[in-house]
């Protein structure tokens, strides 16, 4: 046995086969424990009062209680941390539960074949373990920018870095940046290539920015977000006097696609001392080499501190770097970066 603390999971999932492969799945690691499995949200919620599990997994399509009204009791009554299993053909229900306090998502494999099986495992621990750390009611000299375009036509452009807890920490973010809509935001977030256009859908319907998934060649415009396309990274180059967006796939280097030190670097290079580049929670430490590279160009970089963030990895991992000048909670960064774009004008 390794010195890794020892997870207790419950199932949660109507299917029987189901729920034997996601107990398999998860006692592969000899650091994860099954405490029991439930056939729908009400054999959950009394299993869960019952048994005190760490983490729970659950489907959200059940029978007799369904995934969001168990959200909404567990959270209530014994919050616990929550991984949703999804299907690719329920994009928008995953983002409406983490808004109800699940922790993250993962999504069920298409075809089942043992390829994808075996990254549905690694996933599922590797959240699994991360969940176990989340703190009780917690769930979420390069040339300057101006001198590519003439005074007031380039935006203030904010770059943010998120992973496990993001989605609702960039809607948070943007919902207290709304009273100054005017920056361009710029968006890696960690998530499977499918759910990227809906993340970007829902945030859309939320407030003054016009949010999408990024398109190669997309012009950064102010008032506008973009959301890196799953699967690939999001870098900003310069196209004359104007900055362009580009999404190149990944190499066999990367880890993560998108990858927010690439986002982050390439801020650094075309925007130099004028770039912002804002860490949120996440797992890993994607975002600290590109935080330095924004240190070294002369930029700023704020992080979200531990009291708010879901999983403090990400954020400490860049603050551990000595490059990040701001730590803020959560509801202060968006008022903090509204701030900013009123002196940018």
């Amino acid at each position: 046995m390794s010195a890794r603390e020892v997870v207790s999971v419950l199932v949660i999932d109507d299917s029987a086969q189901n729920r034997r492969t996601l107990t398999t799945l998860l006692e592969s690691s000899e650091n994860v424990r099954v405490l029991d499995r439930a056939a729908d949200g009400e054999e959950g919620l009394k299993k869960v009062l019952e048994l005190r599990p760490d983490v729970v997994t659950l489907d959200l399509e059940m029978p007799r209680l369904g995934g969001f009204t168990f959200l909404r009791l567990l959270m209530r009554t014994a919050p616990t941390p929550v991984i949703v299993i999804s299907s690719y053909a329920h994009k928008s229900d995953v983002f409406k539960a983490l808004e109800l306090g699940a922790f993250d998502f993962i999504a069920k494999p298409q075809r089942g074949t043992t390829e994808e099986l075996e990254a549905l495992r690694r996933e599922l621990l590797e959240k699994v373990h991360a969940a176990l750390h989340v703190r009780p009611g917690q769930r979420h000299a390069a040339p300057g920018a101006r001198a590519l375009a003439v005074a007031g036509e380039l935006p203030l452009v904010v770059a943010v870095g998120a992973s496990t807890g993001g989605p609702p920490a960039v809607q948070r973010v943007l919902e207290g940046l709304a009273s100054e809509p005017t920056p361009c935001v710029l968006v890696s977030q960690h998530m499977p290539a499918q759910f990227t256009r809906a993340f970007a859908e829902r945030l859309d319907r939320i407030g003054p920015f016009t949010v999408t998934e990024a398109v190669e060649g997309d012009t950064v415009q102010p008032g506008h977000v973009y959301i890196a396309p799953g699967g690939r990274h999001l870098v900003v180059v310069e196209r004359g006097t104007r900055l362009e967006l580009h999404t190149p796939p990944p190499t066999p280097l990367d880890k993560y696609a998108p990858s927010v030190d690439r986002l982050f670097t390439s801020v650094a290079q075309v925007l130099g001392a004028d770039a912002l580049a804002v860490v949120l929670t996440g797992m890993g430490a994607d975002g600290a080499m590109g935080a330095r590279e924004v240190q070294r160009v002369g930029g700023e970089v704020w992080a979200e501190s531990e009291e708010t963030a879901v999983v403090f990895g990400m954020p400490g991992e860049a603050i551990a770097t000595g490059a990040v000048k701001r730590v803020l909670r959560l509801g202060e960064i968006g008022p903090a970066l509204a701030t900013v774009a009123r002196r940018w004008r």
